[in-house]
This record gives structure tokens, sequence and C-alpha cells, in this order.
């Protein structure tokens, strides 16, 4: 970690500063403590600080608590498996695993079906909490293909005129291969991630006002009172469209097989060589020449650049490898007393 004092993330007193190494340490340790495999940990802490170092303090290793707490983790597992398949496509039962570790296993399984067809849709049921989608097409482009991931939950999204939620928080991700690498898109249907919800009940910090709602329906900031209701869709009843929209994709997902229940946990991987509609595959080269179509438009005074999505999140990456992330003391004491 560099020893410097401007920092990306400037110190606060109720933080620790980790390297990777000691976040790796911290959160494979409090997993083995609650159950899970060296291999099971490894793919987990690997998204939790790569979420981290991208900037997503609230989907790094506060999640572990999260993932501890959930019923469903006291539940026995099964093994991630394949119950239906054609030569491009594939359904997955999770086994009750959580999703870091399901629906990577589902990322796998389309990126090979995709090498061997060109095409694949993979749905995955029965797992829940799959963290940040980005991180699965980051490696599905890296791969050299276009994606699509959706990803359905359990009710959190409270529908406009409605008292308790009744839609997932419900993120939708799209990735592009270009020549200077992966172009990712990701966004979540909620004003705010549940993981924020659920962060801010562990900290005590408040919520931004009119994104949250109590148990009754009624707008809260406290994060407590809102892990009892529900948050609402951002801009208003376009994202509350999108994610009713993904509630449906999580239902071709096989959501409604564990439980009977159409509000529940789906996740879909619709993944597409360039090369199989594009012949001699220019895809890469033309979508770099998007990007700089779009970065050379002329910007507004004081404006440095245009962004492209992903573009804040990987140069952060970068520099957060070096100078470390931020841990809250809250979180770190409570990931050493599971």
């Amino acid at each position: 970690m560099s020893g410097g004092s401007n920092y990306l993330d400037p110190n606060r007193p109720d933080t620790v500063r980790l390297g990777v190494g000691e976040a790796r340490a911290l959160g494979e340790g409090a997993l083995a403590r609650i159950g899970y495999g060296d291999d099971d940990a490894r793919i987990i802490t690997d998204q939790l600080i790569d979420n981290s170092l991208c900037g997503y303090r609230f989907a790094g290793l506060p999640r572990i608590l999260a993932i501890a707490r959930e019923a469903k983790t006291r539940n026995a597992r099964r093994p991630v498996a394949i119950v239906h398949e054609t030569p491009v496509s594939a359904l997955v039962d999770g086994g009750n695993n959580v999703g870091y570790v399901a629906v990577y296993r589902g990322a796998e399984i389309a990126i090979a079906k995709a090498r061997q067809s060109g095409i694949a849709a993979v749905g995955v049921y029965d797992s829940y909490f799959s963290g940040r989608n980005a991180y699965y097409l980051e490696r599905i482009v890296e791969a050299g293909f276009v994606g699509l991931h959706t990803a359905s939950g359990a009710p959190h999204i409270v529908p406009p005129g409605a008292t308790r939620p009744a839609l997932g928080t419900n993120p939708i991700a799209f990735g592009f291969p270009s020549a200077e690498g992966p172009v990712i898109f990701d966004i979540g249907t909620a004003a705010l991630m549940w993981g924020e919800v659920l962060l801010a009940a562990e900290t005590g910090e408040e919520l931004p006002p009119g994104l949250a709602f109590d148990a009754d329906g009624n707008p809260t900031t406290d994060g407590r009172e809102a892990a009892k209701g529900g948050v609402a869709a951002f801009g208003g009843h376009k994202g509350y469209g999108l994610a009713f929209a993904i509630q449906a994709l999580g239902l071709l997902a096989g959501a409604a097989i564990p439980r009977g229940q159409a509000q529940d946990y789906g996740f879909l991987f619709l993944v597409v060589d360039p090369g199989t509609l594009l012949p001699g595959n220019p895809f890469a080269a033309q979508m770099s020449e998007l990007v700089r179509a779009i970065q050379r438009t002329p910007r507004r005074e004081g404006v440095e650049e245009i962004r492209i999505p992903s573009t804040r999140a990987f140069r952060e990456r970068e520099r957060r490898r070096v100078e470390g992330i931020l841990v809250d003391r809250a979180v770190i004491a409570a990931l050493e007393a599971l």
C-alpha cells in the first residue's frame, strides 16, 4: 500500500485501510467460520474485494454479514448442477448455494456454450445474493463475447402507490468487448441497492430522504427501519417497469421452481460471440470507435471528459490496488465475531 496521504478514499477514524491480501484473509477466514470450503470462500471473496476496489463499498466484505445472517445459508447446500440442457442453453439448479458461487458457475457454463455454439442462454435458480452483475460480465467479455445478465430477487422494491415491496432490486448489466478492453454497463433498478440499506443498518448511517420505506410503507432514513420495509425504484415508473421486466426474465431462469413463487431469485445470462453475426468479427474495433466517437463529443465548459460506463470503476480499481480499501471498524469486528 502507498504510504502517502492523498488517498482516493480519505482515512476516517471509524475505518481501517486494508491491502488486498489482508482483505482476502479477513473475508476467507470469516467465510470458513460459517461453513464455506476453500474454493467457495475464494470465489466469494474475490468478487467482494473486486467490488470494493471498483468503489462499491456496500458490495464488499460487509456482504459476508448478510450471507451469515440469511436463513438460506443455514439450510443444506447441494452441488450446482445442470438440470436441462441443449447445445445453446442450460438451466442450472443453484443448490441453495449463495449466488456468488452458483451464478459464477452459470457464467462459466454460458462462456463454454458460447465458445462451442456462438450463442448461449443460461438460467440459474435456487440461489440468492449474486453480488455485482458487472463482475460476471467482465469475465464473459474477456472471453470475447457480448453479454447480457439480469438478476431477479426477493421483494425489496415498493411499487409506486404500494405500502409493501413486491419486486427485487433487480439489476441488469451489458458487457461489450473493445480493442481497449471490456466496456460494462451495470445498473440496479432500485433507487438504493439493498446492500446499501443493510450497510446503513449495520453502521447507523442515515439513508438519503425519499428513497426508503419502513414496514408500514412510511418514508424513512433509518437503515434499520428500511431493512424491515423496502426502497423505491429509480426513475419513478420507468425504473419500476424495468424492475418488473427483469422479474419476468427471472421466471425464464427458473425462479419459480424451488418454492413455486413468482417473486424469487432467478439469474439469466444471454451471451453472443460477435463473430456469429459479423463476418470477420470486427466488433471490438467497432466498439472502440464508438467509444472514441462519444468521447469526441463537444464538452461543456469545465467538463474534462465524456465518461464511458465502467471507466471510473476500472481506473479506481487500479489505484485502490496500491492504496488499499477502507473497511468500517464495525464491519471488521462483526466479521471477526462470526
